[in-house]
């Protein structure tokens, strides 16, 4: 049976958009069609049931499908110091959780490069309540980390001079951009497979991960990503998971190391078993108030949730799962 909430959630789903399984709130998703009765997420303010249940990738591949396709609302607005030769309005766009700023905005950079002299025209670079926006980050991970208690759209301040040098990696061009995402999948079958798979691959088979994100192409993308998630069924698991987890309150850029998705004698390691290693802070003692809430695609999973099934279905197209861990609202 589906709580009140999942019921809620699953009318108000099926009156506006029809056959979506995921319902974007806040720039994150929720999942409203259960299989075997399992709610499998739960929001930041409610449990949405039960508990999860394991299974392939085949039979979960709605929810690589839906992690894919998750969008953030977000206005870009022109910074006041910039210097025009006539307004520049607000430019409104649904950025992709797993891609890269750089990567999707283009439309971006003409709409305001229309309103500006030529010779005021240098690297652009995004800024958000004060705090430039690192483009090697998914955009997702951006607003999970900053942005993910606010109302939207998500308002992200565009930027044609003073580059923060000290805060931001330049990006000249799309080539940067794919090498960089080309060796975080090297770096994570480095982790999974000693990289053997990666390896085997032929320069076709890199490129088409490449061209499935940067085109926006599910099926492209996946039709080679399935070999990366791949594992002997007797191991139970990568040989390493790839995560990194990331925090508001350290100047430390992630946290990264080494971390099996299963004990020696072969039982799953969950998320909470993952934090209590990492993050122990993250982890409410007995009756004590929550601190942190602890997001991955704009979701709080339960802590229950086995690190080796997260791994397989949320990790971001470069192959790793990214954690964000913020301060709780006070609300």
């Amino acid at each position: 049976m589906l709580c009140d909430w999942c019921r809620y959630v699953r009318v108000q789903l099926n009156d506006n958009t029809g056959a979506f399984s995921f319902l974007t709130i806040a720039g994150g998703l929720i999942r409203t069609q259960h299989k075997s009765n399992v709610c499998s997420f739960v929001t930041r303010r409610h449990s949405l049931c039960a508990t999860w249940s394991y299974r392939s990738m085949a039979d979960d591949k709605d929810v690589l499908r839906d992690v894919w396709f998750g969008r953030i609302p977000t206005c870009f607005t022109l910074n006041q110091d910039e210097i025009t030769e006539r307004e520049a309005e607000p430019f409104y766009l649904l950025l992709p959780r797993v891609s890269y700023l750089t990567l999707v905005t283009d439309k971006v950079k003409k709409h305001f490069h229309k309103v500006m002299r030529q010779e005021d025209l240098e690297e652009m670079w995004f800024e958000y309540e004060g705090t430039p926006l690192k483009w090697h980050y998914p955009i997702g991970v951006l607003f999970d980390l900053h942005a993910s208690n606010t109302a939207l759209p998500w308002s992200i301040t565009v930027h044609f001079k003073d580059f923060p040098e000290q805060d931001l990696l330049h990006c000249p061009s799309n080539s940067v951009i794919e090498a960089h995402f080309m060796s975080s999948i090297k770096e994570a079958d480095a982790l999974k497979h000693k990289g053997q798979v990666v390896n085997e691959m032929q320069k076709k088979d890199h490129k088409q991960l490449w061209m499935g994100l940067q085109n926006d192409k599910f099926d492209q993308f996946w039709a080679m990503n399935r070999k990366l998630m791949e594992y002997p069924t007797e191991e139970g698991g990568f040989r390493y998971l790839p995560f990194r987890i990331y925090q508001t309150m350290s100047d430390r850029p992630f946290i990264q190391k080494l971390f099996r998705p299963a004990t020696p004698d072969g039982h799953a390691h969950t998320l909470g078993d993952l934090l209590k290693e990492m993050f122990p802070a993250a982890i409410p003692q007995d009756d004590e108030q929550m601190k942190y809430q602890v997001i991955i695609h704009g979701i709080e999973p339960m802590l229950e949730t086995p690190i080796q099934w997260l791994s397989e279905h949320l990790s971001h197209p470069d192959n790793f799962l990214h954690i964000c861990i913020i301060p709780a609202p006070n609300d």
